[in-house]
């Protein structure tokens, strides 16, 4: 594979005319506290490991130096060129679309997907293609925003009291955000209820194993889990 190879995709992608602010913003000098703690839930959740992690969903390449410090060596799929001009100095990089990765069945013994969830339409078709190209056995690590609490429902302007309404069950896509400076007022984000985010990884045939919250204060604003491909179906 090529440093960064393109599959021929023609799709858009959300984050080409932003790619330059979000690298900024994902700094440590922008989202210093925050990214501290993404990385130490991944390191937590996938533990140390051999052979190639797939970084699906890579953006920037922000958490490519967590998985080869844990052992593993990191490939990331991104579909956004414009994100991609980053994570080339930190990775090996292909352009492509999460829901047709260019890997063969059964390929690879680790995948992760950080903060991207909200950034497809059909998280589940991602899920599955995570599944096919999994080696039986092999780890799959979902980390994003919590679905319970962050989303277009849920106001964080006064941290101490969460205010979340009915929008809850609403699936689309939203530009609302409590905070105009962030990736969701920008980007958009789609919901993914905890609910269909759980059975969509059970259906796809991998097993949870454990899961994980993290957050600045009582109410967290990260979920994961640490799953793994089953060996048999069912």
């Amino acid at each position: 594979m090529g440093a960064d190879e393109d599959t021929g995709t023609t799709a858009t992608a959300t984050y080409d005319e932003h790619a330059d602010w979000y690298n900024e913003f994902m700094s440590a000098g922008r989202a210093g506290e925050y990214i501290q703690r993404v990385h130490a839930t991944l390191e937590d959740l996938l533990g140390a490991g051999e052979g190639t992690c797939l970084d699906v969903c890579c953006g920037t390449g922000a958490h490519a130096s967590v998985l080869g410090g844990l052992g593993w060596a990191p490939v990331g799929v991104d579909l956004s060129g414009g994100q991609l001009r980053h994570a080339v100095g930190r990775l090996p990089v292909v352009r492509a679309d999460s829901t047709a990765l260019p890997f063969a069945d059964g390929s690879l013994p680790a995948a992760v997907c950080v903060l991207a969830h909200t950034d497809v339409p059909d998280y589940a078709a991602v899920l599955r293609e995570i599944a096919r190209v999994l080696r039986p056995g092999g780890r799959f690590v979902h980390l994003g925003v919590h679905p319970c609490y962050i989303g277009a429902f849920a106001d964080w302007s006064d941290r101490p009291r969460i205010v979340v309404d009915e929008r809850y069950a609403d699936r689309s896509r939203s530009f609302d955000a409590w905070n105009p400076a962030g990736v969701r007022a920008r980007v958009g984000a789609w919901h993914l209820p905890l609910g269909d985010l759980l059975n969509a990884t059970t259906a796809a045939g991998l097993r949870l194993v454990r899961t994980a919250e993290a957050g600045p204060g009582g109410i967290p604003d990260l979920f994961g889990f640490l799953s793994v491909k089953l060996t048999t179906p069912g």
